[in-house]
């Protein structure tokens, strides 16, 4: 499971430009989504051959001056709290100032690695400047310049050398469930219902994650480990409608999942901070069911779920093939329903096609619709496989596959999906030279 780096520091230190330089590097293979990613805060790297989680608190500091101090006090926390290793981001032109001093503060309370980070040094005599940094008493400290990397390499090899060392997983065959979902949408509810009184529990796996309880299941014919965000010790300092927060405390829980169960509130429809969490799951490629809960609220009519659906496709276009389950954890209606759900997810992400049915039914179909041609060169596809991943990746060898654009790799997705049945599962369609 990947270890988590958090950025934290004032506003307008550097922050984000220094998180755009970390996830750059793989931003291209991470992201060979179509489509937008949607949460600009997150992102995975990879350094001497560890690959990392980078969150950037800063982007999500909202409000006026006098806001910030309180926002930040508690993303510093959070992060504090979640993060294996944290880089303090300061501003050799600002100095030292009163936020950094109070930050410092909080850090130096903590048993986990800190990078003071001096950024903007990015000739001899910031250097010197630089040395005032030592009065925050962290110690040694880092120069960089985060926007022409200098200096970026030790840091990170520093980094690298502070992340814990990767626990073995257990190696389960059981379906990992995630129950992910802004605060108050039904996540702990939804679990009690699952779980209820009688607690068909056979084991407590004991600290798959840090800070998610993980729960071998067995109910209704099935058996899988569910990982619950919702049960998370609550810091009380941290607001309840921190986006910061829920994004946070998903993605160790995202993470380790085969599926996840993305929990909504009816009543206040799909909004942007559930957006948030669906892209995280959708860009770690796993099977995704989201379930509107609380579905017993709200007035409705013959068309009701259709227009919600229609809603929520809107807003996750263009992977808009993932089921949505109405439910009441109160009434308890249709909680089966969602488990059956996910299973199918589960078992539909770890589908495997057959090499020559996969050419039987896709060469055909391309040779009907091939992809334009490119300055009169005419792209021929000859053979396509699917990649032995753990989630569905598939490639077609071709002439050219240069000259082949976003539209067609949709078109040929959306072909997948309809003779093999993908549904909640992100595929990655891969065009290479023959």
């Amino acid at each position: 499971m990947s270890c988590i780096v958090a950025i934290v520091g004032r506003p307008n230190v550097g922050k984000s430009t220094l998180f755009n330089r970390l996830v750059q590097r793989r931003e291209a293979i991470v992201d060979s989504v179509s489509g937008v990613t949607r949460d600009r805060h997150y992102g995975k790297t990879d350094w001497n051959g560890r690959e990392f989680s980078v969150i950037d608190t800063g982007g999500y500091v909202v409000g006026s001056d006098d806001v910030f101090e309180q926002e930040i006090d508690k993303q510093v926390e959070l992060a504090i709290d979640e993060a294996d290793v944290i880089v303090f981001v300061v501003d050799v032109e600002a100095g030292i100032t009163g936020l950094d001093n109070d930050v410092a503060t909080l850090l130096r309370k903590v048993e986990k690695p800190i990078f003071l980070t001096v950024n903007k040094v990015d000739s001899a005599g910031r250097e010197a400047d630089a040395v005032e940094f030592y009065g925050l008493g962290l110690g040694e400290y880092y120069s960089i310049s985060s926007i022409n990397g200098s200096g970026t390499g030790d840091l990170l090899d520093a980094v690298v050398k502070a992340l814990p060392e990767k626990e073995e997983e257990e190696e389960s065959e059981l379906p990992r469930f995630a129950v992910v979902g802004r605060p108050n949408a039904g996540k702990s509810s939804f679990i009690n219902a699952l779980i209820g009184e009688d607690r068909y529990i056979v084991t407590d796996i004991a600290g798959t994650t840090r800070d998610s309880s993980d729960t071998k299941y067995n109910r209704f014919g099935f058996e899988f480990n569910l990982i619950d965000t919702a049960g998370i010790r609550r810091k009380a300092k941290v607001k309840e409608d921190l986006e910061f927060y829920s994004v946070m405390r998903s993605v160790r829980a995202i993470e380790y999942a085969d599926v996840c169960l993305l929990v909504i509130d009816a009543t206040r429809g799909f909004e942007g901070q559930d957006s948030n969490i669906f892209w995280l799951a959708q860009r770690n490629r796993k099977g995704v069911v989201i379930l509107v809960n609380k579905w017993d609220l709200v007035e409705k009519d013959t068309n009701s779920a259709k227009e919600f659906e229609s809603a929520i496709q809107r807003e996750i276009a263009p992977f808009t093939d993932v089921p949505v389950v109405f439910m009441s954890t109160l009434t308890k209606q249709r909680i089966y329903k969602a488990i059956e759900t996910a299973v199918e997810v589960y078992e539909n992400r770890s589908k495997r096609v057959p090499t020559s049915k996969l050419n039987e039914l896709m060469l055909p179909l391309i040779e009907n619709y091939p992809p334009p041609a490119v300055k009169g060169k005419y792209i021929k596809i000859k053979f396509c496989t699917q990649l032995p991943t753990p989630m569905p990746q598939f490639v077609f060898f071709a002439n050219l596959p240069q000259y082949i654009k976003d539209p067609y790799k949709r078109f040929i997705e959306n072909k997948l999906r309809e003779y093999f049945d993908f549904n909640g599962v992100p595929i990655d369609v891969y065009f290479r030279k023959k």
